[in-house]
């Protein structure tokens, strides 16, 4: 069992106390969006050795089966197969989507055969690996995920005295399916087609008349008016009519598949996916945006959000189970009455949110961790046991 120290994301869009807060640093006046314990190669978390300061990424290549066990180095090309994450949104992230496994492997060999540097801006695949991913809400956390019923987009567009709403109207009452919600979205974003920023901003303006009259969706209105001020001109912000909305509060959990539509667009929680970086953009962002690639990734079939509800083991502990192989995540609270074995297995982080608890491990080893501190646990370490007064997360691989 080693410490660790996460490596954090200054992006724009981040906040800046709360992922100082839950590092218990001081804060320095900068946004931090993200917090990285994990072994992705752009960003590894930096264990703690007996021998100094090792990036975890390369701790774990000296001896996979040590760190992972042998089951887990085989299963993942040697390699954690998770990245866990904070992640503190104070503005919308971009529009963007996640790719399947097949897709990543073959556009990282697209750009790798082209010569596109792996950390270049313009780089859309910086890994050939998926990118399922589950958010744990801290605070109250608002995003939009997926695509909405077709009716009931076009319900939403019908009394939008816009010209842009009665086009985009017109698209899904023609073709009420996947198909036409496509047709919208892509309309939306293609650069042959997508509007000016003028019907954007016009686009915005029926939104906020809408909602100083009596809106049948608040929450929409409210978003539309919120995206095109943060992003003007963008029409990222007129999909969002297109796209679910959800709120999840503190201790909920939501699963987004590869392929995906989405956007967080407020709020503080702790993310796990499996270990990639690869994001494609479509807008509200001043980063790359791949409209082409995004597009050829996306899935428009109309679905709720996949809401993941906990598994309740010992009372003390809460674990959601997503749908993929790369990983798990569970929430334990430890109170005064004594010690408690976490349940998981084969390489752990455990990242303590709360309090004091002092771990202990099958091989013998302990020690505490307070709030912000977090630790690899290897898979020859057997169990954790843990203790004291604390919420603890842990990240592991089912």
């Amino acid at each position: 069992m080693y410490r660790i120290t996460p490596a954090t994301q200054d992006y724009a869009w981040g906040s800046t106390t709360a992922i100082p807060d839950a590092l218990a640093r001081i804060p320095d006046g900068r946004p931090v969006a993200e917090a990285w314990f994990g072994a992705h190669t752009r960003a590894p978390a930096v264990a703690e050795t007996a021998d100094g300061p090792v990036p975890l990424d390369q701790l774990i290549a000296a001896d996979p089966d040590l760190h992972l066990g042998a089951d887990v180095a085989s299963r993942f090309r040697s390699q954690l197969p998770y990245l866990l994450k904070i992640i503190a949104a104070d503005a919308p992230l971009s529009l963007q989507v996640h790719p399947a496994i097949e897709r990543a492997r073959a556009g990282f060999a697209r750009e790798e055969a082209a010569g596109v540097p792996v950390d270049a801006p313009e780089r859309s695949y910086r890994d050939a690996n998926h990118k399922p991913e589950l958010v744990y809400a801290l605070t109250r956390l608002d995003a939009m995920v997926g695509f909405r019923a077709p009716r009931r987009a076009a319900e939403l567009l019908a009394e939008l005295d816009a010209p842009l709403a009665a086009d985009l109207h017109a698209l899904l009452v023609d073709d009420p399916t996947s198909t036409g919600v496509r047709g919208a979205f892509e309309w939306l974003l293609l650069p042959d087609t997508r509007p000016s920023a003028a019907d954007v901003a016009k686009f915005a303006d029926a939104c906020a008349r809408r909602l100083a009259e009596g809106s049948p969706s608040p929450r929409t209105d409210r978003t539309v008016i919120r995206l095109a001020a943060a992003y003007p001109g963008d029409p990222g912000a007129v999909t969002s009519v297109l796209l679910n909305p959800v709120t999840l509060r503190p201790g909920e959990a939501l699963f987004i598949p590869a392929g995906a539509v989405h956007a967080y667009l407020r709020g503080v929680g702790v993310e796990i996916m499996a270990n990639s970086d690869n994001v494609l953009r479509a807008g509200l962002t001043t980063k790359h945006v791949d409209v082409a690639e995004l597009l050829s990734n996306v899935d428009c079939v109309a679905a709720p959000p996949i809401r993941i509800a906990p598994e309740r083991v010992f009372t003390s502990t809460r674990i959601y189970y997503a749908p993929v192989d790369d990983f798990e995540l569970s929430v334990t609270r430890l109170t005064d009455e004594g010690p408690i074995r976490i349940p998981g297995r084969g390489p752990r982080i455990m990242l303590c949110l709360e309090g004091e608890a002092e771990l202990s491990t099958g091989s013998g080893q302990s020690f505490s961790l307070t709030r912000g501190q977090s630790a690899f646990v290897l898979a020859t370490d057997g169990h954790v046991t843990a203790a004291g007064d604390a919420l603890v997360v842990q990240a592991d691989v089912p």
